[in-house]
């Protein structure tokens, strides 16, 4: 019987991509003996002195690339150190340490990198090839070992300690007096919750999801903690030199709540609430003046691939002062009281004013 045309033609091609690998396989070993073969006919002619005179020209030029190598990395940090967030510094206070810790490590590991780097060049240079001298080999030597495992070793130690410091201190309990803001992430934004002034938000039930019935959160409408809160898409706002401790959620996939201005960030996990807190130190009018950029916002970004759609999950926070804050919430409905219309007294209160003004008639 015989096989469809497909399927024909799918063995044909799975064909040729063997016999493609296949060559690309072949032309590799007929190269790599065609490079042996030269080796041992130089040896055999006689050509150890144009070994060595390449030798010298490669050596020279481990040299020269050194130098250009360095004053690249140079000129590369004098172009763009400027356009990093360094030169600005933390928005927060938390984010000092975080820098201070960046700083850190920055000095330590690139010492290595610039000894290291340096060395190995210079050495390619210094010990090429030559009649004069002979290499010394040796097995084992307790001293290298010594350095080379305990001086990076007391180095990392150190390093992994600052980082438990500043992690344990940021994950830690906030402060009594922090904002309390609840952030959940889904493909591809975020939603942001506020508790209202009994400062409880209310608990959620993922079952109760359905943003078509205004609840996008799944928030309990059962629970009396629920009915002041107020939830709304994209827009944080935070009060400055004020602790907030920031309740984080996933409704889908694994996020990631990233605040480069703060140097803070904290996966957003599905079905396992996370939180970290900070107090923000700037309000964004101030960052506008310190950055020289009128348009300059806090970004809430996603630091953690979540689909195709990753590259639009942008968020934004506005810093502001107290009172800007209470004048911004007074401005905001509780989402309880848009789901569920009939409960809202300003609507009843119409509807009397309505129904009484009929009734005159």
């Amino acid at each position: 019987m015989d096989l469809p045309k497909g399927l024909h033609w799918g063995k044909f091609r799975n064909m040729n991509e063997f016999f493609l690998i296949a060559i690309v396989v072949l032309i590799f070993v007929v190269i790599f003996q065609i490079s042996k073969a030269s080796e041992y006919v130089s040896v055999l002619k006689g050509e150890e002195k144009s070994r060595k005179q390449n030798n010298r020209i490669n050596g020279f030029f481990m040299i020269a690339f050194l130098i250009a190598g360095l004053i690249g990395v140079w000129y590369c940090n004098k172009l763009f150190y400027p356009k990093t967030l360094f030169p600005i510094g933390s928005a927060s206070a938390q984010g000092k340490n975080i820098d201070f810790m960046l700083w850190l490590t920055l000095g330590a590991t690139g010492t290595v990198f610039f000894v290291t780097q340096i060395l190995l060049f210079w050495f390619s240079f210094k010990y090429q090839e030559s009649d004069k001298r002979k290499s010394l080999y040796f097995t084992h030597s307790n001293k290298l070992e010594l350095i080379w495992t305990g001086i990076p070793a007391i180095v990392l130690t150190v390093l992994v300690v600052f980082g438990l410091k500043y992690w344990f201190q940021f994950t830690s309990d906030a402060p009594k007096n922090a904002q309390l803001v609840e952030i959940t992430g889904h493909q591809f934004g975020w939603e942001i919750r506020y508790p209202g002034p009994d400062g409880v938000l209310g608990r959620k039930n993922y079952k109760l999801t359905d943003a078509a019935k205004g609840n996008p959160l799944g928030v309990d409408w059962s629970d009396p903690a629920s009915h002041d809160d107020i939830h709304v898409p994209t827009t944080m706002h935070l009060v400055v030199n004020r602790p907030v401790k920031l309740v984080i959620n996933s409704q889908d996939v694994i996020h990631d709540v990233g605040l480069p201005q703060f140097r803070m960030k904290m996966d957003a996990v599905p079905g396992t609430p996370t939180s970290l807190w900070f107090t923000p130190i700037h309000t964004t009018e101030e960052m506008k003046k310190l950055t020289g950029n009128p348009n300059f916002t806090y970004e809430i970004a996603c630091d953690q691939l979540c689909g195709k759609g990753h590259f639009t999950m942008r968020g934004v926070i506005i810093v502001e002062t107290q009172a800007q804050f209470d004048a911004y919430m007074a401005t905001q409905k509780p989402e309880y009281l848009k789901a569920n219309p009939q409960m809202d007294p300003a609507n009843a209160a119409a509807h009397d004013s309505t129904s009484s003004a009929l009734a005159t008639k």
